[in-house]
């Protein structure tokens, strides 16, 4: 075997070593750039916000429909039983007025 010649090192080096590159720099944003960006953003939120709303609404309208109106049958049942309690004691009362005479 004969063997191979060497190869330069200084050849090797660049071939294999990784470059390191710098990032390009960020553009710098005009001041209409920021405005742009501004306006857009304060649109997008306006939409999402009126989308949002709008949802809910559609999604608590039914529940708030239910809890109103368990709230309104059991009202009903306790006025219905105090109603039935107070007219129970007055007629207790004037009986009671009653037999004393």
């Amino acid at each position: 075997m004969t063997p191979r010649p060497a190869a330069p090192a200084a050849a090797a080096s660049t071939s294999a070593a990784p470059t390191r590159a710098t990032p390009p720099a960020k553009p710098v944003a005009t001041a209409s750039e920021v405005q742009l960006t501004q306006r857009v953003l304060a649109d997008l939120q306006r939409q999402v916000e009126l989308m949002l709303e709008v949802r809910l609404r559609e999604a608590l309208a039914p529940i708030l429909a239910r809890a109103t109106d368990s709230l309104v049958r059991d009202a009903r049942k306790e006025l219905t039983a105090a109603m039935r309690d107070i007219v129970a004691r007055a007629i207790a009362k004037e009986l009671g007025r009653r037999e004393e005479r």
